[in-house]
């Protein structure tokens, strides 16, 4: 049996990937560049993200900086109005918590996460959240992972990581964590192969969290 889940935030819990994506795709056609989204995404499982496109096409750092705050607040006027729910998840996690002591790790930044979670029952199943500044190398690095096993004082093997990202994968992986990953229309594309678990929706996790395995 898991005792610990570890779940990633964004295209897990709330369905906000794809207006991250439409934040910065919006803020980089202001400085002349153009931002698809499979090449975002290939960028997103090597570590990199909105600017790399942007610095190959030799846009200078202050430039990039300008549109990185364009793109904060594109995403938030996002997060505001439009719908990131994901069917179930709220239901899922009830039962899940009478198995399993959860806790969210997130590349999201502490702002954006508070934004979200506004008047949002999530955070409340959780035993804590780590945000992007409270670890110092992101994903795919293993460190927000050891870091949640570290609060948790858990096991490897008696911990699940539940991620939706080749990246995210990548940083279960390299924490040596068995990783479920839920697929999405989003990150359907990527590579999931090392995962120990594909699986369609957060309910699946039951029977994965009682069986161990």
């Amino acid at each position: 049996m898991k005792k610990y889940l570890l779940l990633d935030h964004d295209g897990v819990l709330v369905d906000t990937e794809p207006w991250y994506f439409r934040a910065g795709q919006r803020a980089l056609a202001e400085i002349g560049v153009g931002l698809d989204p499979d090449l975002y995404l290939a960028d997103m499982a090597r570590g990199a993200g909105t600017w790399a496109r942007a610095r190959a096409a030799g846009v200078d750092e202050g430039t990039i900086d300008r549109a990185r705050e364009a793109r904060n607040d594109y995403y938030r006027d996002y997060l505001r109005t439009e719908a990131i729910e994901i069917d179930g998840v709220l239901d899922a996690l009830a039962e899940l918590a009478t198995h399993a002591r959860m806790a969210i790790v997130t590349t999201a930044r502490g702002v954006d996460f508070d934004l979200i979670h506004e008047g949002r029952q999530i955070r409340r199943f959780m035993e804590f959240v780590l945000v992007r500044e409270d670890y110092t190398n992101a994903k795919p690095h293993p460190e927000p992972y050891l870091t949640g096993l570290e609060r948790f004082g858990a096991a490897r093997d008696e911990t699940l990581v539940v991620e939706d990202s080749s990246r995210g994968l990548q940083s279960a992986v390299a924490a040596g964590i068995d990783c479920a990953v839920v697929l999405n229309e989003f990150t359907r594309g990527q590579d999931f192969s090392l995962a120990t678990h594909r699986i369609d929706t957060l309910t699946e996790l039951t029977d994965i969290v009682r069986d161990g395995t």
